[in-house]
């Protein structure tokens, strides 16, 4: 009955019966981690893209962004809400979305990235402060730490999903409001100038890619 009440739910937010049933398939966090991580990196050849569920799964390519759509959308069709969160970066780096979920009143993310670290995070942290700052050791551009900020968790459920789900450009409207949400600073005043940079073996291994 879950599975069937998902594929519903699924086609009622617009998604074809296939790709509805595809996703609700998969039911839990870690198997729609499994699912994106499957999804060879968007590269961005022809220029920047934030795709929508329905596009990023025709075109087989995702980036942070886009895979964060697929599995909020995942995730409500398990029944859990579609939350996201943005990792903001400082000047010269760019900001990372996660997908959110909780169990056991922890939260853990759903998260892709061409990189070894900005990945999965298990439901362990108590609070959205403790899970954005896990992400801050290896949040980096060459060797100087970068991560600055994190949203509240953004609900689209409050959005259409003719904006996320099936739009068929660029979902300006939905990376707006990621940026455009609440943020609050990972580093106490004056810290960020600080800083240790990470070690070069720690930079070496930062340039391992899933997707050359």
């Amino acid at each position: 009955m879950a599975r069937a009440t998902g594929v519903q739910l699924g086609i009622g937010l617009g998604l074809p019966r296939p790709l509805a049933t595809r996703l609700a398939n998969l039911r839990t966090p870690e198997r729609i981690q499994d699912f994106v991580n499957a999804i060879p990196w968007n590269h961005q050849h022809d220029g920047p893209t934030a795709r929508s569920v329905v596009e990023t799964l025709r075109a087989g390519t995702a980036h942070c962004v886009e895979a964060a759509f697929v599995a909020a959308c995942g995730l409500w069709l398990a029944g859990q809400p579609p939350l996201l969160m943005d990792l903001g970066a400082a000047r010269g780096d760019v900001d990372h979305v996660i997908a959110l979920f909780r169990r056991g009143g922890c939260w853990g993310a759903i998260s892709k990235s061409n990189s070894p670290f900005l990945r999965h995070r298990d439901p362990i942290y108590r609070t959205l402060r403790e899970l954005a700052i896990s992400f801050f050791p290896q949040y980096v551009k060459r060797r100087r730490k970068t991560l600055r900020s994190y949203s509240v968790a953004v609900d689209l459920r409050r959005y259409d999903p003719s904006l996320w789900v099936t739009h068929p450009g660029f979902c300006h409207e939905l990376v707006d409001a990621l940026t455009g949400s609440r943020h609050f600073p990972i580093l106490p005043p004056g810290a960020s100038q600080r800083l240790r940079p990470i070690d070069e073996i720690e930079a070496r291994s930062n340039l391992l890619k899933e997707y050359p």
